[in-house]
């Protein structure tokens, strides 16, 4: 049993020693392992970072360092810079186009219209430097085996760049703005257009379309013309805007809002053709809104050198010939159509005698030294005058936008309120002998002047909606004021045995009252007062 015991341990014994070397190989055999495979993944490391080295150094000597060197096989407007800096090529590049600059030649156009701009004529700029050196690192933004790729393509190939010549004209900006400012144009609105010869005086005008220039594209085709040409011709490119407008619209914008028509068929030529030089001052006229006009200052002062002729005037109660003479019944043609217009008068004066071209409380007397007809546009929109002259009438129209509150027609009327008697003749002694060839003695008597009766009169407009009477407003309360007669006689004694002839002038005695009408007003005026002797 104990020997047993014995064997068993010793085979124990045995076993374990056999386990032990066993496990001192394997460790040793471990230990070798390791070792060779710490070896190569050192080798692995060396060789990245010997590639990383060098492409460390690659990109610091040909990016981070400025001084890039071209590919060989490198052009740039067809000069060699391979193996330059960016320096040695700016220097060579900038010299030749320089030398070039003098055939450069830009001819722009637009419709018909050309401008020619030489290279000579330009200040010498440079901006080739970033240029060129963006070129200079064409093919080295990837990896280095790309980088190597590209450098050996371009070393095979060859590859050309092209500068516009644009990069040496430093005033270039300023030249093309000179143009453009000659090529566009502004927008101006559709109008209307006055034309007082044709029977209905307006036309559309249709105004101007906005023409913009496209200034980047302009610049850029000249920039990419000038990188292969010193000649070149560019069409400027522009941009129209249309007007869009209503031609009827336009039209119905204005209407003729009055005409008036006064009859000169009785005149002499020379008064015809005073009230004619006067009354065609105005046509064509247009008067803006708050624009204030006076009868005097458009007609010119009444002078032959001003066009004027002699024909009958008033001067004090009496007509005399005059340089001017009818010039009021132009005005009073004028004042009537301005009235029934409902444009504002802001100057106007009545007659000392009546005319008998219109109703009472409705003529218009001016005088170069004291009286005027001053009228100003009180509406919102221009109005339009027209004046016209024939053998047998003058007329004026005034046109403009419709009235307000819907009226569509003023009338006018004129109200006698009474007539103011006259006090008959006056008989003055000639002792001055201004009529001595008229009357010397006592009893001998020559007529100056008729005594004439006054008026007092008022006159309205009417304010008319579709025919039916709106309002009616008073414009004007006037007196014409009677007038004396004038009765010359000499002054001289009667010698004895002389007799004086009977005289044919009848004196006229103190006026009773009258009850003339308007309408019988109108008649005696006519009748007493014929247009040639009206002021």
């Amino acid at each position: 049993m104990k020997n047993t015991e014995t064997k068993k341990s010793q085979k124990n014994a045995k076993k374990e020693a056999k386990n032990s070397k066993k496990l001192q190989k394997t460790d040793k055999n471990t230990k070798k392992h390791k070792k060779q495979k710490g070896f190569l993944w050192f080798l692995g490391v060396s060789a990245i970072a010997v590639v990383l080295l060098l492409c460390c150094q690659f990109l610091f000597e040909n990016t981070l360092t400025g001084k890039e060197k071209f590919y060989e096989n490198t052009k740039i407007n067809g000069i060699d810079v391979g193996g330059m800096s960016v320096a040695e090529a700016e220097n060579v590049v900038l010299t030749d186009m320089l030398e070039a600059r003098k055939d450069v030649e830009i001819e722009l156009t637009s419709k018909d219209k050309s401008w020619v701009l030489e290279g000579k004529d330009f200040e010498v700029s440079n901006k080739l430097q970033p240029i060129i050196a963006e070129i200079s690192r064409y093919g080295k933004d990837g990896n280095f085996f790309q980088n190597l790729k590209k450098e050996n393509q371009i070393k095979k190939e060859g590859k050309d760049f092209q500068i516009s010549y644009t990069n040496v004209l430093s005033d270039i900006d300023a030249k093309l703005d000179e143009i453009i400012s000659e090529v566009e144009q502004e927008s101006v609105a559709a109008s209307l257009v006055f034309d007082t010869t044709k029977e209905f005086p307006f036309f559309v005008d249709e105004g101007q379309n906005a023409i913009l220039v496209n200034r980047d594209k302009l610049y850029q085709e000249i920039d990419n013309a000038l990188k292969s040409s010193k000649k070149v011709s560019i069409e400027i490119p522009i941009f129209e805007t249309e007007n869009e407008f209503d031609v009827e619209g336009l039209k119905n914008s204005v209407i003729k809002r009055s005409e008036f028509v006064t009859n000169y068929d009785k005149s002499s030529q020379s008064r015809k053709s005073n009230i004619c030089q006067a009354l065609l001052k105005f046509n064509g006229m247009i008067v803006q809104p708050g624009e204030t006009i006076s009868f005097n200052e458009v007609t010119g002062p009444r002078t032959e050198e001003n066009g004027y002729k002699n024909a009958h005037i008033l001067v004090g109660g009496v007509y005399v010939d005059g340089v001017g003479g009818g010039v009021c019944q132009a005005s009073t043609t004028l004042y009537n159509a301005l009235l029934l217009a409902d444009v504002e008068i802001l100057t106007v004066n009545h007659h000392t005698i009546p005319a008998s071209y219109v109703p009472l409380s409705f003529d218009a007397m001016v005088s170069g030294g004291y009286s005027d007809l001053v009228f100003k546009n009180n509406l919102d929109n221009p109005i339009y005058i027209r004046t016209s002259c024939d053998s047998s009438n003058v007329k004026v129209e005034i046109y403009g936008a419709k009235f307000d509150d819907g009226i569509t027609q003023i009338k006018q009327r004129s109200e006698l309120v009474k007539v103011l008697t006259h006090n008959g003749d006056k008989i003055v002694g000639d002792v001055k002998g201004e009529y001595s060839n008229k009357v010397l003695y006592k009893g001998e008597y020559y007529r100056v002047k008729y005594p004439r009766e006054g008026y007092e009169s008022k006159g309205y407009l009417q304010y008319y909606k579709d025919g039916e009477l709106a309002k009616e407003k008073e414009v004007r309360h006037d007196f014409y004021p009677a007038q004396e007669g004038i009765v010359v006689e000499g002054v001289e004694d009667i010698g004895e045995g002389m007799v004086v002839p009977a005289s044919d002038v009848k004196i006229i005695k103190p006026q009773k009252h009258t009850n003339l009408s308007q309408e019988g007003v109108r008649a005696k005026l006519e009748k007493t007062n014929p247009t040639e002797s009206n002021p």
